[in-house]
């Protein structure tokens, strides 16, 4: 695993345990890379709570909750999918926290709306533990082949797991 990846899932777990949260993950673009550099920590049994690979749309409905609707009129790279996706992520799991990602990786899929490197990310806590329930999301352009976009997007998400327990866990 790459050293930013362990430094930041390491991080996490701890912010994690100090606060008895868990999180879950619903994936398309990074293919797992999230639940991986998660559960690449020692002792992420304690808060991690199930992670969602979900690579066509059919699983995104089926799995996620994710409205058919929304991606035949938003595409399955779209603020509404990736919002949908970690609601339906926290709704069937008992997690406290959920990140959601999907994007065009490449090297093909690309459009001019929604170029290679497009990735939308939904960070989304429930109101258990936190201040309040609170959906933040984000897009980002990334740089590079694939593989460099599928790492960098592993690395946003993580970023913005940390910054939501951080800034929004009542301590």
């Amino acid at each position: 695993m790459n050293g930013d990846i362990t430094i930041l899932s390491k991080r996490f777990g701890q912010l994690m345990l100090a606060h008895q949260l868990t999180v879950t993950c619903a994936e398309s673009c990074t293919g797992g890379g999230i639940a991986s550099a998660i559960t690449d920590t020692p002792g992420s049994s304690q808060w991690f709570h199930a992670g969602f690979v979900t690579y066509s749309n059919d699983a995104k409905e089926r799995y996620l909750d994710v409205f058919p609707e929304t991606l035949s009129t938003q595409g399955a790279v779209s603020e509404a999918v990736v919002e949908q996706m970690a609601k339906g992520a926290l709704k069937n799991t008992s997690a406290d926290l959920a990140v959601a990602v999907s994007g065009i990786a490449g090297p093909d899929g690309g459009t001019a709306d929604k170029p290679v490197g497009t990735v939308w990310f939904c960070w989304c806590t429930r109101g258990k533990q936190v201040n309040r329930s609170r959906t933040i999301t984000r897009c980002v352009q990334l740089k590079g082949n694939r593989l460099a976009i599928r790492k960098a997007a592993v690395e946003v998400a993580l970023k913005g797991l940390i910054e939501q327990v951080e800034n929004y866990i009542t301590v």
